[in-house]
């Protein structure tokens, strides 16, 4: 991506996030409410993440899960009711608009993963990671959990290769037809898919 292509992006990404974080800053406190009344503290959860050039950061979400200690049971069975309605809508990765703000996430761009995959990756999928990653992306829209990992990196790298101003608004207008009528993406992806083991 080019510097001028970044700045671009880096407008998008500003603007865009400040005006949904001013739009639905009602819709932020009604869940934070509901998870501290209904759940309990915390409300948010975070999790470092590799981002651009493989920096860690922490990412923030809604806390979806149950606050348990020596919990043996699957991350299904430990998700809130609450959880479940935020995670189905995708009202939990809200917060992530923040990150945002602060410079560690793009609107758009390969989802962050956990750090532990990245001596798993081949110097393909290290691609991924040569731009900022994003709250959404072309893997997202085009199956998210109801595709194989390698078919997720190759979405990915391809979003890399193939960057637009045209492609994100495309992706970010996908991803709200998609939250309106879910498909693949109902969940986490550390939930519904096992974790990523390496390619053959």
């Amino acid at each position: 991506m080019r510097p001028f292509q970044a700045i671009l992006k880096n407008i998008l990404d500003l603007s865009v996030a400040l005006l949904l974080i001013i739009c639905l800053w009602p819709l932020l406190l009604i869940l934070s409410l509901l998870i501290l009344v209904i759940d309990g503290a915390p409300v948010l959860f975070k999790q470092a993440r590799p981002g651009l050039n493989e920096k860690i950061f922490h990412v923030f979400k809604f806390r979806t899960m149950h606050v348990l200690k020596n919990d043996t049971r699957s991350n299904n069975q430990s998700v809130t009711r609450l959880g479940q309605f935020m995670r189905k809508t995708s009202l939990d990765e809200l917060p992530q608009l923040f990150n945002v703000i602060k410079g560690d996430l793009s609107l758009v761009g390969p989802r962050p993963l956990l750090v532990e995959y990245l001596p798993l990756y081949n110097e393909r999928q290290k691609k991924r990671h040569s731009v900022k990653p994003g709250i959404t992306g072309w893997a997202q829209v085009n199956g998210r959990n109801a595709i194989s990992w390698e078919q997720k990196f190759e979405y990915d790298v391809w979003y890399v290769e193939n960057w637009s101003f045209l492609l994100d608004l495309k992706i970010i207008f996908l991803t709200f037809l998609k939250i309106v009528k879910p498909a693949g993406i109902n969940a986490s992806d550390n939930v519904t898919m096992e974790k990523f083991k390496g390619s053959k």
